[in-house]
């Protein structure tokens, strides 16, 4: 099967008063990155739970970038080991499920990091380029 005609479809959760300001940059500055990128925000890169995840992949996502909050979260000290966790158990059940990792990333965005998120959206569209639809997804 060919992938040439193939969209990627990337879920990014980005939190609001962190990563979500250098994601809106990178729109301000016309920085491209692939136009089949969703964003949903939420207030800490803690809440996005494994479950999230999988239901992102069930749902049709072929890929799943989270924008964390890194050391600046002002809700929680511990964030960034809170969502540490969170995306190791969902590695897991995507192990479980056959769903390779590498559809999943992480990287600490900031409210000027406009250039990291659109090379790291960019990156993973590329990747999963290759690789084609999630199996099972409303996208095969």
């Amino acid at each position: 099967m060919s992938n040439v005609n193939f969209e990627p479809k990337i879920l990014v959760f980005s939190t609001n008063m962190i990563s979500d300001p250098g994601i809106d940059l990178a729109g301000m500055s016309h920085i491209d990155y692939p136009p089949s990128t969703r964003i949903l925000r939420l207030p800490c890169s803690s809440m996005v739970r494994p479950e999230f995840i999988i239901y992102a992949f069930e749902s049709g996502f072929d890929a799943v970038f989270i924008a964390a909050d890194g050391g600046d979260c002002p809700y929680l000290s511990d964030c960034s080991e809170r969502t540490a966790r969170n995306v190791q158990r969902a590695v897991d059940m995507m192990k479980e499920k056959g769903i390779d990792q590498s559809r999943l990333r992480m990287a600490g965005i900031c409210s000027v990091c406009s250039d990291a998120f659109a090379n790291g959206v960019k990156n993973l569209y590329d990747i999963v380029k290759g690789l084609g639809p999630v199996n099972g997804s409303k996208n095969a």
